[in-house]
């Protein structure tokens, strides 16, 4: 069982809300709320407690705490009376980081429905897929996309529609300037016909005409739908209930809680607010913080990144594997004031020890590394706030969660031994929306199964070898492309790796490497020379090939599957 979970709440602080019972399958995992009934109350509690402080900044503008309560409370009204929206209708948001997603988001909460959190850069196949089998009845929309929405909506069950543009949430004239850049300028936005739709600024001056209603949610309602990357096939909703998310809030800001100030943290929010990561690490967390949260709106823009950076005094930062490493091949990346910052958070997808060891020489501060899910709400374990010998490592279960490590009948591995990671805890999903039969192959016993390997080290700390579907097999053995890519990465003529298994007539499968290259003499030769040099024979690259980029998700997860299949 995990190391962390052997201790009595007798034990843990008195300031800790949550209460750990060290969980045995069959028992009842508990944890205490403390006064939080629902995903409001700490909302609510945070409007009080920093009223007057910055809760988001975006493209030059702020809204306070106070500010964010009032248009999210306008928000709900409008759902409430004119679109006459219930408890437990879905709502599908479909925004980058920009200021409205925040004030739709907790409109949504308040107004008791469950928000559909939807990719902007989907396809409308991808988005007519989640939209139907949501039952999403309203949508909030961003208008560069809307175009997309106009082909499928009457395949959907919408029946509501508002459209915004980037700037709608700034005060005039920046608003009018930043709308006409995007539309005119940058014709960003490509023509749409969508009559019925509400623009965002009418529906905010309709609900400011009458208050909305208090609406009685519980622990046990569903606050969220997630859907899965669709990565691994068609894409399911992981339906994540107010106990879930409150859960892992309450997780997340104790493992801070050594190292934060309340009232006092600015974050750097580049990953977008719809994935669970940031969903649930930069926005409800740090909301319990008081933090100003600076939302980026288009991080793939790595020098426009940089500029932002340099404006804040930023002590926080979260991002994945390939951001970190893209922002320290940027030029101007030296030029960046660290000297605020306190953590790094690294999530989403394997942290490369080239990668995490750079970023400590070049900022004096490490990355965290978390694991988890979208079903899991998402975090799962994290190395310890205090760092030490981390790096490779997800550390260890958060507060009140069990991991073990399993085989493929569902027998627990040894010590030492790879097996599949297995979770148990108040943060994991009710299952799959109306998925019953999906919902029950990933439940074992009452242990959420998750796809990825992984080994415990003599420490009790985890570490992933990989997801098990991306597994090579050659000649009868294993192999984890994690494994690999860490080997080269590390060779200074490597920009990014990613690796994959070909068909091979003798082996069954055999490893290809698809690199870009950071020295443009970089040769197939010499990455297996040095490949050799740290791997067996087996797990030796067969074949390498360079590109220009490689193929990502919109929040920078390299796809493999894209790969195999080109």
């Amino acid at each position: 069982m995990s190391p962390n979970n052997s201790s009595s709440s007798s034990n843990q602080p008195a300031s800790n809300r949550i209460w750990t019972q060290h969980y045995y399958p069959g028992q009842k995992q508990t944890m205490d709320f403390g006064s939080y009934k629902n995903l409001m109350d700490p909302f609510n509690e945070s409007i009080q407690k920093f009223n007057s402080q910055r809760a988001f900044t975006n493209l030059g503008f702020s809204l306070t705490y106070s500010e964010l309560d009032r248009r999210a409370g306008q928000f709900a009204s409008f759902l409430q009376n004119e679109l006459k929206l219930k408890k437990g209708d879905r709502i599908a948001i479909q925004l980058p980081n920009i200021l409205q997603f925040p004030v739709v988001l907790f409109g949504a909460i308040r107004a008791g429905l469950i928000v559909v959190n939807t990719n902007p850069l989907y396809t409308p196949r991808e988005m007519q897929h989640q939209f139907k089998d949501s039952g999403a009845k309203a949508i909030v929309i961003l208008a560069n996309f809307a175009n997309h929405l106009e082909g499928i909506l009457k395949d959907t069950d919408i029946e509501s529609v508002i459209v915004t543009e980037l700037g709608d949430a700034l005060p005039m004239p920046k608003r009018l300037i930043v709308n006409s850049v995007i539309k005119y300028i940058k014709k960003m936005v490509p023509d749409y016909h969508l009559p019925q739709a509400y623009t965002y600024l009418q529906a905010m001056e309709i609900g400011s005409a009458q208050p909305y209603k208090e609406v009685p949610m519980e622990l046990s309602d569903i606050a969220f739908l997630q859907y899965t990357g669709g990565t691994t096939g068609v894409s399911k909703g992981a339906a994540l209930s107010h106990s879930n998310v409150l859960a892992n809030m309450l997780q997340i800001v104790e493992w801070l809680r050594t190292k934060l100030k309340s009232g006092e943290e600015i974050i750097l929010t580049p990953l977008p607010l719809y994935h669970i990561f940031s969903l649930s690490v930069n926005c409800m967390t740090m909301m319990n913080y008081g933090a100003e949260n600076v939302l980026i709106t288009n991080p793939k823009d790595i020098p426009g990144f940089i500029k932002e950076m340099k404006k804040h005094k930023f002590t926080i930062l979260t991002g994945v594997n390939t951001l970190f490493n893209a922002l320290m091949n940027d030029k101007n990346f030296s030029s960046i004031d660290f000297s605020s910052l306190k953590i790094s958070v690294a999530g989403g997808t394997a942290l490369q020890k080239p990668v995490a060891e750079k970023w400590v020489q070049l900022t004096q501060t490490p990355i965290m590394e978390g694991y988890g899910l979208s079903e899991t709400s998402p975090v799962l374990t994290v190395n310890p706030i205090w760092g030490g010998d981390i790096v490779g490592t997800i550390g260890i279960p958060v507060h009140a969660t069990d991991i073990i490590l399993i085989d493929d009948d569902g027998n627990q591995v040894p010590m030492g031994s790879e097996g599949e990671i297995a979770a148990i805890g108040p943060q994991v999903m009710k299952g799959y929306w109306q998925k019953p039969d999906e919902t029950a192959k990933v439940f074992h016993n009452g242990w959420f199964k998750t796809g990825d390997i992984a080994i415990q080290l003599a420490n009790g700390f985890f570490k992933i070898v990989d997801r098990k579907k991306d597994m090579i097999l050659v000649s009868g053995f294993n192999v984890y492309p994690n494994e690999v890519e860490e080997v080269i990465a590390s060779h200074p003529g490597v920009l990014e790796v990613a690796v994959i298994g070909v068909p091979d007539e003798r082996a069954g499968e055999v490893v290809k490497a698809v690199i870009v290259k950071r020295d443009p003499a970089l040769t197939e030769a010499q990455v297996i020379e040095y490949a050799k040099q740290s791997l067996t024979g087996y797990k030796v690259p067969k074949h390498v090939e360079f590109r220009t980029e490689l193929p990502k998700t919109n929040v920078g997860k390299i796809l493999r599957r894209a790969l195999r299949t080109a």
